[in-house]
Order: C-alpha cells, then structure tokens, then sequence
C-alpha cells in the first residue's frame, strides 16, 4: 500500500522507506522545517523515500509540540493572541517556511505525510461555564457524581486569525469532555451533558471506553464539527502538495468518523487531479494518499479489527506489538528466541497494513510510553523492518541522528551507528524473492533474491555469545 500511494507522489524507484523526521525534544524556536529542508538531498542520498513530519498546526503555546493542538487551520501563520508579541511561527517554523521545507523534499523525489491530531484541541481564548458528569477515571463509562455545573477552557475564537480560512468558532457544543475545572481547580474528567451527547462508542475498550484523552475531547457526532473538519480536509488536500497522513491517537476518536475523513481527502486529491488535466489516479495496488494511523496497542486483535472494518477504506497501523518484541527481545539478550520475534505482529499477520518501527518520539527515553531498545540489539530490529520483504518501514530520526534531552542544543542521546548505511542496503539491495532460515533460536537468517535494478542480499542475525555457523542457500542472487 506504500509503494502504491507513494509512486503517485514521486519518482523514486526504490523500495519505499519513511523517515519519521522529529523526535519529542527536537529544539523549539521555529528552526524544524529550515533543517528539514537543508536535509533533503543527504535523506535521499541514503533511500529515504517519505518523511512524516510533525504536527504543522499551532499548539497551545508557540513552542508546543502541536499535539496540543489549538487551531488547526494555523500553520505558522498568525499570532495566537495579536499585540503580544508571540510571533506567527510553530515550533518548527512558518507556514512559508513548511511550503518550502515540502518543495525542497518534493525536489528530491521524497513525499510528505501530515500528521494530523484530530482528537482533542488545547490553550482555549476562554472559559464557559456548562453542565457535566463527572466520571470515573479508569472506567469513563461510570458516573461518579450528578449533573453539576463547571468551568471549562472550550472557548475557541481565534482572535489572531480573524476567521480567515474559516470562520468557526468552538464552543463547550463542540466537544464531549474536559479534564479540568476552572471553578474548583479539579482535575478530573467530566463528560459534557447536552443532548445525544456522549462518549463515542467505535473507539477502544479499554477504560470502559477510551474515548477521552485530554484536553477539551472533540465531539465528531456533532454536524457543525463534521462539517468543520469537511471543509479542513478538503483545504489541506488542495493547498499543500501532501502524499499521505498520520493520524494521532486513532484509538481515542471515532473509527467511523476517521474513515470519511479519509474517504473524503481522498476523494478531494482525485478531484484536484482531473481539474489539472491529469489522468486519473491508478489504484489497482493501493489508494491515492496514504494514510496510517497510530493505535498504540499491544494487541494483533485489536489492532486487525481496527483495519479490516474502516468502513472501505484502507489505512495502515503502526505495528505496536512489533517494537514490544523488539525491547523483549532487547532485555533478554541471548535468553530471546529470535524465532519468534515476529509472533503475534502486524509484520506477520497483517503485512499489506504494516508499518513497522523501531522506536519513535513517545518511546525514546523520558516519555511517558519510555521502551527503548538496546544499542546491541537495535541493529537487528532495523535489519528487521529494512531488510525484509514485508511491512513499510519507519525510520526514527532520534535513531538516524541521536535524540536530545528536554533543553539541549545538541542530542545526548546516542545515535544508531551505521543506519544511514542499513537504509542504503534497502535501496540497493532490499529486493526480490525471500528465503527463509529461521533454525536456531539464537541465529535466524534470510535471502533475498533481487529484482529489476535492485540487488539482492543475505542477512544473518545472532543475538548469541557462542561459536557456530549458519547455511544459506545464496543461489544466483544479484548483489
């Protein structure tokens, strides 16, 4: 489904690779989109062939990583509260900055992904006061105290953008729930009360029903928010060049409501294509833009129910259950049978849907999710997603080039040494028929045979401390 979505988008012929491009501490000050942009031409030097950048929008403060997200329709371009001084840019930049950070890549034949945070919204204008129901914490579906009436941060009027790109504006009707309020000082989770308003019920289960997450939670039941987000996705297909997107906590909102948001972009980026005179889209392996969702969950159930009832349309996942066998496998060394460390993964189970990851910003170390994977065994997990013939591998710049600690100029973190080099073998040599030898608990191994321009390759991984060997039939592969 990558290679299909991608190849509408780019020119590179390669075996496709994502390059997830920030990580949770990448420096404030509005200098992302610029480093990016300076970074095209060394990221397709090595094969990368997408990257999925950050969060675009303006979070609850200039420096937010945007997934406190505040107004989706500022990327960089207004001030949140005019007169004080605060700037138009993100974090990472200015829109005009992005446009250009996006052309520069589109140059070297590299896709971007959206990342889009449709959950929740952050840093409200102002507070309202309404009636909700507070609930339990670890069961939303349990009431714990009667209708009372709060104070809650839902007033979203945007006064810095003057209702340019539209002229919405939230309120306490627009959303389900908050987690704080302003009268009391309490902070727990209140379900908002109006009428047929109530958590979504195609979300996950667990809590009693995960719908909340923080901040003010978006009711996508409610038509003036349908229509809002109609309009937006509609928007942000036309006005930038964009390849695919990445939806934050897919596990949080409605699973109906995302599929015809997903069907409506896609059906607004044909519609863009046949206005320019171009012939239509060919579909045959995969949709126009691709699209993969973040349920971070340790479950292959949970997660091939997800993308076998997305109401027609195809999306992928991140494979979460492979980065838990990963740091599984990472803890317990030699004591790891690397037989199966693709059990009970989308790699295995779902690979058409898959993609598949080391590590990523809400793991790497500090962060809340914090699993990171030995520098002994990350070599072999990458060697994993990039060397293999299955899945669509995702590639954490806090890996490619070290990670910084909250504050630091430079990364503290170490980097991976060589990935830049096993990214390169996939453009080369990740290609053709695989063969399988996966008859040691210690040492597994496969060949792949090469195809068209691309060689071929072996692989041999030992997680071991004792002397052996392993044969592999080679054959006539092409290197």
């Amino acid at each position: 489904m990558s290679s299909a979505a991608n190849k509408h988008h780019s020119e590179a012929a390669h075996a496709p690779v994502m390059l997830q491009g920030f990580e949770w501490n990448t420096p404030a000050g509005g200098n992302h989109w610029q480093w990016l942009r300076d970074n095209a031409a060394r990221f397709a030097a090595m094969g990368i062939t997408a990257i999925w950048i950050p969060p675009a929008t303006k979070g609850g403060n200039q420096d937010g990583t945007g997934y406190d997200i505040y107004d989706m329709w500022d990327l960089g371009e207004f001030e949140k509260k005019p007169g004080e001084g605060d700037g138009t840019r993100t974090k990472y930049g200015t829109r005009q900055q992005l446009e250009e950070c996006i052309g520069a890549l589109k140059q070297h034949h590299i896709v971007v992904y959206m990342d889009l945070v449709w959950n929740h919204k952050d840093g409200a204008d102002g507070t309202e006061n309404f009636k909700a129901i507070k609930v339990d914490s670890e069961n939303r579906s349990k009431d714990i105290s009667e209708p009372i009436e709060i104070e809650g941060w839902t007033s979203f009027t945007f006064p810095g953008r003057q209702a340019k790109h539209s002229g919405f504006q939230w309120s306490f009707n627009h959303f389900t729930g908050v987690d704080y309020d302003n009268k009391s000082g309490d902070k727990s989770i209140y379900r908002i009360v109006g009428e047929g308003k109530d958590w979504a019920d195609d979300v996950d289960e667990e809590k009693g029903g995960f719908d909340f997450l923080l901040g003010a939670d978006i009711d996508h039941a409610h038509p003036d928010v349908r229509e809002e987000f109609t309009r937006y996705a509609k928007w942000l297909v036309r006005t930038f060049p964009i390849a695919g997107m990445r939806f934050d906590a897919v596990k949080h909102f409605s699973r109906t409501f995302l599929a015809s948001m997903v069907k409506i972009m896609r059906e607004e980026a044909r519609h863009v294509r046949k206005e320019a005179g171009k012939e239509p889209f060919e579909e045959t392996d995969g949709p126009c833009l691709f699209a993969v969702g973040e349920l971070w969950k340790d479950s292959i159930e949970t997660i091939v129910h997800y993308v076998t009832n997305f109401e027609g349309e195809q999306m992928s996942l991140f494979d979460a259950p492979l980065h838990y066998n990963f740091k599984e496998a990472s803890d317990a060394a030699e004591n790891f049978d690397l037989r199966k460390v693709l059990d009970g993964t989308m790699m295995q189970k779902r690979p058409i849907d898959a993609v598949t990851l080391v590590e990523n910003h809400d793991t790497q170390p500090g962060q809340s999710l914090a699993s990171p994977i030995s520098a002994t065994f990350k070599p072999l997990a990458y060697a994993l997603i990039l060397l293999r013939a299955e899945g669509y591998p995702c590639v954490f710049l806090g890996d490619l080039d070290g990670c910084h600690a909250e504050g630091d100029s430079q990364p503290s973190v170490p980097k991976m040494n060589d990935l830049d080099k096993f990214i390169k073998a996939r453009k080369y040599f990740g290609a053709g028929e695989q063969r399988e030898y996966w008859d040691h608990p210690n040492c597994i191994g496969w060949v792949r045979t090469g195809a068209g321009e691309n060689g071929g390759c072996a692989v041999v991984l030992c997680n071991g401390s004792g002397d052996g060997e392993k044969r592999m039939e080679i054959g006539k592969v092409r290197f």
